[in-house]
């Protein structure tokens, strides 16, 4: 900035100070509405399978079921060993046989017939190539193994976005029908309380018995009682949905769009096979064949195609002399060579057929729970459909019970301020009403309900989703 405009920036502080002001004031107050965005059962049910730790744990599983299906394939590569030594040790060798076992070191040489503890050096490199040419399909079913491991993990990630998915949007709506319950509640106790003013000035005026006014008062607080009763339950049902969707319970604005009108009426589409539960059942089954497919193919011969080159070096000679100095510390005798070899199992075959009948009688569990799982999976829809019925002809006919309530109550107000009828009735009227309004408001969440039961039961609630979205 050039030394002369310095005065001019100076002299403009003061009118533009109102205006930065200006412009942070604004900022701060657009701030909380910009990150308090309505949430609507869309974007409630993306939170939750982004953010809740049981996805993410889901995932992990499936990560490391891709591990072993790569760790499975090394098995089809050659089996590289390689060693080096350098040892300082006795000589003395003894003709004889000792069976094979881990603790006695090997020593190789003539047998000179003495025994003394003169020690040379030793020393030793080698590398050992092995591969197995044919394996009668017993990798390929180990890969299969980690491969049905995988989509069974992935059908448990399915499970669980689905679970998690169902679990949010019923706290949504749990939530919806909690708040209009509110607002019933409240219509009731602003109906007990100008019930109670009008009761209060006539009790002044001597017009109405004391009794009536302590009544009134009565049925003020009970309606008060039912308001915070809602209350608590929409308190509730705000941090269980906070639990999924995230965020503090206060912080959570709702948008529910479509559920505040009853839906259309559509036939729902029959059918479990595709719900992530019995899915993932499936995988299970798939899991224990493919492990039975690997016992079935272990009792074959091994066959190892090997190569080994080596050097060995030693301070020892065949005539029992040793030689002094550093001799024995540089390999300096090489060998190598190429063979074939056969391993073979031979007792092995009353175990591998226990272990396969053990794998067969899981097989067979798998398939019952698989059935079992259908069965009720099929009952689940069933009753839902029958709820959703019900749901949709008690929302009918609501609107119906709450318009004659509202007579009722207009009737007996009228009834009371003539002097005809006592204060019970038009307390009772107040009450039906209030309970009425309250149950027409839930009928309709009712309904939505029911749909989301329904898509529970056939395993996609998208479609349930796409249709609360308001248009």
């Amino acid at each position: 900035m050039p030394v002369n405009s310095i005065p001019w920036v100076v002299a403009r502080v003061p009118a533009l100070l109102p205006q930065a002001v200006m412009y942070f004031m604004i900022i701060w107050v657009a701030m909380p509405a910009l990150a308090q965005q309505p949430l609507t059962l869309s974007r409630a049910v993306d939170q939750a399978l982004h953010n809740y730790p049981a996805i993410r744990v889901s995932q992990e599983q499936i990560n490391a079921a891709s591990a072993s299906i790569r760790l499975a394939r090394t098995a089809y590569l050659p089996k590289v060993d390689a060693t080096a030594q350098v040892d300082r040790g006795t000589r003395n060798n003894v003709f004889g046989m000792i069976m094979p076992q881990s603790t006695l070191p090997s020593i190789s040489g003539p047998v000179i017939g003495t025994n003394n503890f003169g020690s040379v050096w030793g020393s030793g490199i080698g590398v050992l190539v092995s591969w197995e040419p044919f394996d009668f399909g017993l990798r390929n079913a180990n890969v299969a193994v980690a491969d049905a491991t995988k989509a069974q993990s992935e059908a448990s990630l399915r499970r669980a976005q689905f679970e998690v998915a169902v679990n949010t949007a019923d706290s949504y709506l749990t939530l919806v029908a909690s708040e209009e319950a509110i607002k019933a509640a409240q219509a009731g106790v602003d109906r007990a309380a100008a019930l109670g003013k009008i009761i209060a000035a006539q009790v002044d005026a001597q017009l109405r018995p004391g009794a009536d006014q302590s009544r009134a008062e009565a049925e003020l607080a009970a309606a008060r009682t039912q308001l915070f009763q809602t209350q608590q339950a929409a308190d509730v049902a705000r941090a269980t949905l906070a639990q999924f969707a995230g965020g503090e319970p206060g912080q959570l604005a709702l948008q529910p769009g479509k559920l505040l009108q009853v839906p259309p009426d559509a036939s729902p589409l029959a059918g479990t096979t595709a719900n992530p539960l019995a899915q993932e059942q499936a995988a299970a089954v798939e899991q224990a064949q493919a492990q039975l497919r690997v016992l079935e193919r272990s009792y074959f011969p091994k066959f190892y195609l090997q190569g080994a080159a080596y050097a060995r070096g030693s301070g020892a000679e065949i005539n029992g002399g040793r030689l002094g100095g550093l001799n024995g510390l540089a390999p300096n005798t090489q060998n190598y060579g190429v063979g074939f070899s056969m391993t073979f199992p031979v007792a092995d075959l009353p175990s591998l057929r226990a272990r396969e009948a053990a794998q067969g009688a899981s097989i067979r569990a798998q398939k019952a729970r698989s059935e079992q799982l259908a069965l009720e999976l099929r009952a689940q829809w069933n009753r839902a459909v029958a709820n959703l019925g019900g749901a949709r002809r008690i929302a009918a006919n609501l609107p119906v019970q709450v318009a004659a309530a509202r007579t009722a109550v207009q009737q007996a107000t009228a009834r009371y301020q003539a002097g005809l009828g006592n204060f019970s009735e038009v307390a009772e009227a107040q009450r039906l009403l209030t309970q009425a309004e309250i149950d027409e408001s839930l009928s309709k969440l009712s309904v939505w309900r029911g749909l989301l039961a329904v898509a529970t039961a056939a395993g996609d609630i998208q479609p349930f989703i796409a249709e609360t979205v308001a248009k």
